[in-house]
């Protein structure tokens, strides 16, 4: 069956042909490791956990790499600005060698909470600083880079076309939004791909320039390059690396070997919070373990991101999370239903069921009606067994480890009233405020009305007497 997605970079959608049969080659933009990921940077993971799974039940071979960027994210995401890793290590009070290697523990806690399908390399940008200085040095002396006294730029003037992937245009681009205003630049739009480091930055390199450490761009290119070579069938992302970063990728790569290194490029849509976008000034940035502390697991959070489509807006609501939650659970119990069901359904019907499936992933990963199709079969009143191994089947894409139904069905919240859920959030607030005395008496209350709360490395249990 025939596999269409949408491309950024011809905004079409069209059909997948692979460079090599039966392998997908594929580079997605990993994390920037100086703090936790909240939870609209994990749906692009679970976008490529679905990719991943959706091209193994079409029986490809996955051939994958992740980036973890643990050095040169300056916090404009352009040429601006302090190194995020250097700012985290003052922030904290260590050294950013010890802050990757919290931050990168925590992100694969929550890729593994999630239950995302690894890709076959995740690697350090700090492990592949010989492969970045080499790429620098083509591209200039492929006559695309030049030195100033802050490092070493990309001359955007010398490209054929720039930019290639945004509908922007260089000359209605605003100095000091997208760029920044740099008199030693040829161009205002040419950006850093090695800076010179300052006295006291701790990450830096010997290079031709001095001590020097790389820039976010030149990273992805030269993992891209060193683990798929220069030439990969797809590149995927979030909708906020489009301006800057991958444009920006694709440059150096034509400055360096001279053309895009993917066949297609895939972004997904930003997560929004009650409508509006995600900000710390606003206090409503949400990680995967605050969702936890609320009762509602990081599965559920995976279902809720199947309500739409991974280049369309999803807006987070806490009543939408907790719907998410309790949609899980009779999930659940709709699957199990069929665990010793004695209906003997058609193969007729269930390789009907199992096409239209079929067809919705492989629709440029159609998960919203992909889910569809298994809430029917889970709440069709025949109950089978057939029915139960067409979910296994199914969940091999959707991987909400739906086989395990039972262990998670132990701790079952759906039942539990929604004044005990207020309360067990009031008390996480006045923990998270120190204010451990508020805390205290809210247990109380939840012990007066007959439940009780306990906090486990899971989350809040919460239990009625």
């Amino acid at each position: 069956m025939d596999i269409k997605l949408y491309n950024t970079l011809t905004h079409e959608k069209d059909k997948f042909i692979p460079i090599k049969k039966n392998e997908v080659s594929i580079y997605t933009c990993g994390p920037t490791v100086y703090g936790y990921a909240h939870i609209g940077n994990m749906r692009a993971y679970i976008f490529m956990d679905n990719l991943r799974r959706m091209f193994k039940y079409n029986g490809y071979k996955t051939k994958h790499v992740m980036n973890l960027t643990d050095v040169g994210h300056l916090t404009s995401d352009a040429d601006s600005g302090e190194d995020k890793m250097e700012k985290a290590a003052k922030r904290e009070g260590k050294n950013p060698w010890d802050i990757a290697a919290f931050y990168i523990d925590a992100f694969m806690k929550d890729i593994d909470s999630l239950n995302i399908d690894k890709p076959e390399v995740i690697t350090r940008a700090t492990d592949n600083i010989p492969e970045m200085l080499e790429m620098v040095q083509e591209i200039v002396k492929n006559g695309y880079g030049y030195e100033t006294s802050k490092g070493i730029y990309f001359d955007t003037s010398k490209l054929d076309k720039y930019p290639v992937l945004s509908n922007n245009k260089v000359e209605d681009q605003e100095a000091g939004a997208r760029i920044e205003v740099d008199p030693e630049k040829r161009n205002p739009q040419d950006f850093a791909i090695w800076i010179k480091s300052p006295a006291n930055h701790i990450m830096q390199w010997d290079s031709p320039w001095g001590r020097s450490y790389p820039g976010w761009h030149i990273e992805c290119s030269a993992m891209g390059r060193k683990f798929l070579g220069e030439h990969f069938d797809i590149h995927t992302g979030g909708i906020d690396h489009i301006p800057i970063h991958h444009e920006n990728e694709i440059a150096q790569d034509k400055g360096s070997f001279g053309h895009n290194p993917a066949n297609r490029w895939m972004h997904v849509e930003f997560l929004q919070v009650d409508g509006g976008k995600m900000s710390k000034s606003l206090g409503n940035i949400y990680t995967i373990d605050d969702l936890k502390e609320k009762g509602v697991e990081p599965l559920a959070y995976k279902l809720f991101c199947y309500s739409s489509h991974y280049r369309n807006k999803l807006n987070f609501t806490f009543d939408g999370i907790m719907a998410a939650q309790k949609a899980l659970n009779r999930l659940r119990r709709g699957y199990l239903s069929h665990k010793d069901g004695k209906e003997k359904i058609s193969k007729k019907e269930l390789d009907e069921l199992e096409k239209k499936f079929h067809e919705a992933i492989n629709d440029d990963l159609n998960m919203p009606l992909a889910a569809g199709i298994m809430w029917d079969i889970a709440r069709d009143e025949r109950k089978s067994k057939d029915f139960q191994k067409l979910i296994d089947k199914m969940d091999m894409v959707f991987g909400l480890d739906l086989k395990n139904s039972e262990k998670y069905l132990s701790n079952d919240k759906e039942d539990i009233p929604n004044e005990i859920l207020e309360l067990s959030e009031k008390r996480l607030m006045a923990k998270k405020e120190k204010n451990y005395k508020l805390a205290d008496d809210i247990r109380d209350e939840i012990k007066d009305k007959g439940y009780l709360i306990k906090d486990t490395p899971d989350g809040v249990e919460i239990t009625k007497i």
